[in-house]
């Protein structure tokens, strides 16, 4: 058949192919999207790609615009930056952001994508997904003028949360992984840094980047998605403070040792997840509202330091592959649509009718 679009899908459990794609002709609320760019989210997207959502979850981990059902054949994904080619006057040509799957062109309601404001280049704009998460664990959180704050792992949510805590006066925050090498990344960030071995001893006054010890936190934000992260989180906090747990462990077991101080210091584990607006603003803000916050805070070219790699979409299977064994290690690894022939002139409404 002809194509009017390209799509990923994941065949199944580790497989996944680029298919043909036939879209609807746009309606009059209605904007037909060519796709510039996509990220890959890759804690969430490795798992899917694993088969590792469990049953009870798939309804809860559904995207929302996920064709298929879990654990496959289906079109998962939510970063993606486009241009508007078809739709209403106020929206052509204008990039967008739309929580929409890895696919060349799209056709989805006008509402459903935001616009990238001005000096947010479409690459970093791609980004806007993960910042939203952390923007809403911030709101779960509310941490205070001058904590003393760490981030347990520093994937893609990890560094965005790490990145915001960064921007509230007094607050000393370090952003703590296995792996050294994210030092680097830390830096950038404008965060201090440690290795779990060393998260015996206060930070304050280290640079930022610079190898740091850490104890007696008022937060913890824990994003590795490991029994071990979210143990060593725990070990972190000062007596009577809180765990807020961002991390999505999918059919992974989680074990922890409670024998010690989590009772006699009153320690607290909150989930937070990005599906709903956190409880503290859910009364004034929309979800809507909370994505558009998170694209103007991607003015801030610090976010930069998370693109870690770029790939042509024909690639993607492959690429998909690599990243959930940790052969192609990344934070958040782009896609890129150049070579993919644009849809719109395929999909004037007349030239539909036949078909």
């Amino acid at each position: 058949m002809d194509a009017d679009a390209f799509a990923y899908w994941l065949r199944g459990p580790g497989s996944g192919e680029i298919r043909a794609e036939r879209l609807p002709a746009p309606g009059p609320e209605d904007v037909l999207v060519r796709t510039l760019h996509t990220g890959v989210s890759r804690a969430s997207e490795s798992l899917v790609h694993r088969g590792g959502v469990p049953a009870s979850q798939h309804d809860a981990m559904r995207a929302p615009f996920q064709e298929g059902d879990f654990p496959g054949p289906l079109k998962y994904g939510y970063l993606n930056v486009g241009v508007v080619e078809q739709g209403p006057a106020a929206l052509l040509g204008r990039t967008v952001f739309c929580l929409f799957p890895h696919q060349s062109a799209y056709v989805v309601p006008a509402a459903a994508v935001h616009v990238v404001p001005d000096g947010v280049p479409a690459r970093r704009a791609v980004l806007a997904g993960t910042v939203e998460t952390a923007v809403n664990g911030l709101w779960d959180a509310a941490p205070l003028v001058g904590d003393r704050i760490a981030v347990v792992g520093a994937g893609m949510v990890g560094c965005c949360t790490a990145r915001l805590l960064a921007q509230i006066p007094g607050v000393e925050v370090t952003l703590v992984d296995v792996d050294p090498a994210k030092a680097v990344v830390a830096a950038s960030l404008g965060v201090c840094f440690a290795v779990p071995r060393e998260a015996d001893v206060v930070c304050s006054g280290a640079r930022p980047g610079a190898a740091a010890r850490i104890a007696a936190c008022d937060l913890v934000f824990h994003t590795s998605g490991t029994s071990a992260g979210l143990q060593l989180s725990l070990e972190l906090l000062a007596p009577e403070g809180e765990v807020i747990d961002l991390s999505w462990y999918g059919d992974a077991p989680v074990t922890l040792a409670l024998g010690g101080s989590f009772h006699s210091s009153r320690l607290a584990i909150r989930s937070s997840q990005v599906g709903a607006v956190a409880p503290a603003r859910r009364r004034n803000r929309t979800t809507g509202q909370r994505l558009e916050l998170a694209l103007e805070l991607l003015r801030d070219p610090a976010f930069d330091a998370l693109l870690t790699g770029a790939s042509p979409f024909a690639q993607l299977p492959q690429v998909m592959a690599q990243l959930a064994d940790g052969r192609l290690p990344a934070l958040c690894h782009t896609i890129t649509y150049e070579d993919v022939a644009p849809a719109a002139s395929r999909l004037d409404p007349e030239s539909r009718k036949a078909d």
